[in-house]
């Protein structure tokens, strides 16, 4: 590993800040006293701000530069955090803060993914950016454990759901200064981009099925994390073992998948198609009905979920690398798949669809699998 990707893994890490909002919400609701509705606006409003952020972010990105838009993230979301780190704000201003942290999250996922190829040695750039989507794991797990963690804290726990913000607040201003003393030598593209040519990105077939594939996968993600538990907990598993067995389990294996992707050098396109192929064979043990049978599902399935996102990311810009702005935008926009696909699983629970409504994420992979044989036999 490089010194100068050491800044860019940090601010990694610190994206799995806005994934700790999720949880986080269950204790604001308790808070202020909200209905489920409205303390789903936490999670919520973080990826309206991707949906928004993202394609314009990555024009910035080529305009400005990747390294300036990455502190511009780490600016937002610095003072994101700073309004309930030193002051117990009403909810309105704190989903304004979350709406600033999804934009400063977005630029840093913007930025982030392509900025790592600039200060990666050449051929590493899938397996560093394999190993930072696993340290954004760790960071999205530590974001959500942590404030069961400062309960040992004093100072920490005395402030309640608000506990963990300090912590955050300094991590992201040494992030800041540690990305502002970096020195890049960017790709930069020959024409500065406008948010319609970003889009007209999309009228070229290979890069609209990527698009498409990590909204598809991102979506069938975010079912996973929302469904794996009350789908054991029907397996017949305890409440506490269907959370173990389920979304602890699977992004613990998700996390590790990652890590290991990103110690080892393979071909990003045969990674692919081996993460395809695990991945749908895990969905479709889940609707297999079978206890057994499941948990080696939630297994292949972490596995499998594991490096779609680095190893597409990095296939599709590597064919246009002087666009890697604008395809990350284009990309990142697409991760709004979260808020959209899991809708059509939970009407087909609704309809009494439990083990069978896996047949949704199952069907995001196997257009992925289809996706990732589309190379044919390319490195």
């Amino acid at each position: 590993m490089q010194l100068k990707t050491l800044p860019i893994f940090l601010a990694f890490l610190l994206m799995g800040v806005a994934d700790a909002m999720g949880p986080l919400s269950d204790a604001v609701k308790h808070n202020f006293q909200l209905s489920s509705v409205m303390a789903t606006l936490m999670p919520f409003f973080v990826f309206i701000a991707f949906a928004i952020f993202s394609v314009p972010g990555g024009v910035l990105a080529a305009r400005i530069g990747k390294k300036k838009v990455l502190l511009l993230g780490l600016a937002l979301n610095t003072i994101a955090v700073a309004v309930p780190a030193f002051s117990n704000p009403p909810y309105a201003l704190l989903l304004t803060c979350i709406f600033l942290l999804g934009i400063g999250t977005t630029f840093l996922q913007v930025a982030g993914n392509p900025i790592m190829r600039d200060v990666s040695a050449k051929g590493d750039y899938s397996r560093n950016l394999a190993l930072a989507q696993g340290i954004k794991g760790i960071g999205s797990s530590s974001s959500a454990l942590l404030p069961s963690v400062i309960g040992a804290v004093g100072f920490l726990a005395v402030m309640g759901w608000r506990g963990s913000f300090p912590i955050f607040f300094v991590l992201m201003a040494l992030a800041f200064v540690s990305v502002a003393t970096l020195k890049v030598d960017e790709t930069k593209a020959p024409e500065p981009p406008s948010i319609g040519s970003s889009l007209a990105l999309l009228g070229i077939p290979d890069f609209a099925l990527a698009v498409l594939g990590i909204f598809l996968y991102v979506g069938a993600e975010v079912c996973m994390a929302t469904f794996l538990k009350p789908t054991l907990a029907g397996f017949g598993f305890e409440e506490k073992q269907a959370a173990l067995f389920g979304p602890t389990l699977f992004f613990g294996v998700l996390t590790v998948g990652r890590l290991i992707a990103g110690s080892v050098k393979v071909s990003p396109r045969t990674f692919f198609r081996l993460s395809a192929f695990l991945g749908l064979v895990g969905l479709a043990l889940m609707m297999s009905n079978v206890k057994s049978l499941a948990l080696v599902g939630v297994v292949l399935g972490g596995l499998g979920f594991a490096n779609i996102w680095p190893m597409l990311f990095s296939i599709t810009v590597e064919e246009k690398p002087e666009c890697a702005n604008e395809l990350s935008g284009l990309m990142c926009m697409a991760i709004s798949g979260g808020a959209l696909v899991p809708l059509l699983m939970s009407k087909l629970r609704d309809n009494g669809m439990t083990s069978l409504s896996f047949i949704v994420p199952a069907g995001c992979f196997a257009y992925l699998l289809l996706l990732s044989l589309k190379g044919g036999k390319k490195a």
